[in-house]
């Protein structure tokens, strides 16, 4: 059986943004693909444990919380406008912070 080619097959990989991360592994595999924040593929992991361990077999809630959060970070880190927003808002903290010192 031959591999049967699709139009899907020239698309690029999915950033960030555009991936589903609806389960534990699709937020691994991007966080593993270096999205996200420095230090996020850690600490998921760390979380992620520490859910786990004060679960119960019927409430998994904290497990649920923590994929939620590293969902919303990997998004975040892997928006278009991320960098510039950054950038901006740094900006506008120093202006407002020498605005303050000649006061």
């Amino acid at each position: 059986m031959s591999a049967q080619p699709t139009e899907h097959s020239s698309r690029p990989a999915p950033s960030g943004a555009d991936m589903p991360l609806r389960t534990l592994g699709d937020i691994r595999a991007a966080l593993r693909a270096g999205r996200g924040f420095p230090g996020d593929r850690e600490d998921f992991e760390l979380d992620l444990t520490r859910a786990l361990e004060n679960s119960t077999e019927t409430d998994l809630s904290a497990v649920a919380a923590v994929m939620v959060d590293y969902r919303g970070r990997v998004r975040l880190a892997s928006a278009p406008d991320y960098d510039v927003a950054m950038q901006e808002g740094e900006e506008l903290l120093l202006r407002i912070k020498a605005e303050a010192a000649e006061r």
